[in-house]
This record gives C-alpha cells, sequence and structure tokens, in this order.
C-alpha cells in the first residue's frame, strides 16, 4: 500500500493537468454555434476574446468554466489530500499543472491561452480572500482603464505580493504556494508580451469591442468584391438617358 501512495502526487499532479487542458473557449464556442475564438480577434482561447464574438453569455460561461478547472483540482487536494499523503507541495504542484494545461493543453495541440481565469482559480483554491483580492484588483484596474490586458498583468504582479503581506493575518503563508504563485505571474507576464507592446503603442483593443468574426479569405473577397463593382447607375440618371 506504500508504494502505491507514493504516486498518489504524481497521479494528482497528472490529473491538474489534463482537467486544466480543457480549453472551454473553444467547447463552449462550439457548444453554442460561435466562431471558434482561435481564428478572430486576438485569436487567444479565452473569455475576454470569446467577448468579441458579441455573446455575454459564452463569455461568462467561459470565465466560470476556466476558473473552475484551476479551483477544483487545488480544493480537491486540499479538502482529501492528507488522508492520501498529500502536503503542500503537492497542492501547490496540482494548482500550476492546472494553470499550464490551460496554456498548454494536450487535448488541443499545447496551444492555449493566457490563463488568467485559470489563475485566478487555483487563487482562489489556495485561499479565497487571495483569490477575492486579486479579482477585486484585475476589476478595479479593468474598469477604470478598460483594458483587460492591463488589468491582468496588474493583477498577476501584485498576486505575490498580495500572499506575502497576508501571511499571518487572512492565510498561513506555504513557501511552496508561494513559489507557485510567482511562477504563474512569470507566465502570466510572458504570455501578455505582444499586449505590452500594444499597450505601448496605444494599438490594443479595449473591452466590449466587437471583432469581425468572419473569416478572412471571406472577408477580404468581400472587400475587393466591393472594389472592382461600383454601385450600378440607374439608367434614367444616366447622363446619355438624359438627352433632349
Amino acid at each position: 500500500m506504500e508504494s502505491i501512495k507514493s504516486f498518489f502526487p504524481l497521479l494528482a499532479v497528472l490529473a491538474g493537468y489534463l482537467i486544466g487542458s480543457l480549453s472551454f473557449a473553444v467547447i463552449v464556442s462550439r457548444v453554442m454555434g460561435l466562431n471558434d475564438p482561435r481564428t478572430f480577434g486576438s485569436k487567444n482561447p479565452g473569455a475576454t476574446n470569446v467577448l468579441r464574438s458579441g455573446s455575454k453569455a459564452a463569455a461568462i460561461l467561459t470565465l466560470l468554466l476556466d476558473a473552475a478547472k484551476g479551483w477544483l483540482p487545488v480544493v480537491l487536494v486540499k479538502w482529501y489530500g492528507q488522508a492520501y499523503g498529500l502536503g503542500d507541495g503537492t497542492l501547490a504542484l496540482v494548482g500550476l499543472a492546472a494553470f499550464l494545461g490551460h496554456v498548454f493543453p494536450v487535448f488541443f495541440r499545447f496551444a492555449g491561452g493566457k490563463g488568467v481565469a485559470t489563475a485566478l482559480g487555483v487563487l482562489l483554491g489556495f485561499s479565497g480572500w487571495l483569490g477575492l483580492a486579486t479579482a477585486l484588483i484585475w476589476l478595479l484596474m479593468a474598469m477604470v482603464f478598460r483594458y483587460s490586458s492591463l488589468a491582468s498583468i496588474t493583477a498577476a504582479l501584485l498576486a505575490p505580493v498580495v500572499y506575502v503581506l497576508g501571511d499571518g493575518g487572512l492565510w498561513l503563508m506555504s513557501k511552496s504556494v508561494a513559489l507557485c504563485v510567482a511562477v504563474m505571474s512569470l507566465f502570466l507576464l510572458y504570455r501578455h508580451a505582444e499586449n505590452i507592446n500594444r499597450l505601448f503603442k496605444g494599438t490594443e483593443s479595449r473591452l466590449g469591442k466587437k471583432a469581425d468574426t468572419r473569416p478572412m479569405a471571406h472577408a477580404h473577397g468581400h472587400a475587393k468584391h466591393g472594389h472592382r463593382h461600383p454601385p450600378h447607375l440607374d439608367q434614367k440618371s444616366h447622363p446619355k438617358n438624359n438627352r433632349p
């Protein structure tokens, strides 16, 4: 039994990664008959890009499910892990695995989203207060500046700081969990590198801006068609027909 028990941490981490690999932006869009979020807007399979399709319901559902897949593996280890020898180290690794599953999903050729909602779910699993504080930072920045990317970057930068400052008050800090939060923050900054560049250039899209979800070839062909065929002139208004 002890030899089998030694595999439990590995199995828990693997399960966390597989759960994280479920790309709900793609799944929800398919179920609701929407275009694949990887084909328009930022091409990122996440809730913000799903919102650009014009479906708020799909975006909210994607957000909740992406957060849930980060939260669920963590709380399962937190609630039931001790009986199977799963400590703080496994807890942190499971959370990180769920996050990395979203970023590099095995079910979608390792091309995933930026991981903001899943990281928030992981933080909520570690501590409800930590997740709430990070979510409030994101919400405040999004409401003030109307940039989802800026809100995500700010929340990613401050999440490790909030976790360290809250030690001994709202939670007891674990070095393993602190390392996990720091690694997720670094990954989030890396995944937002293009957004950071666009923010500096002033070309970043604001929240609520609807993207053109038509296939690129169709949209391009439509534009060319309009250029080749100008509006038809009514024969009565043609100069030749107006001669006395």
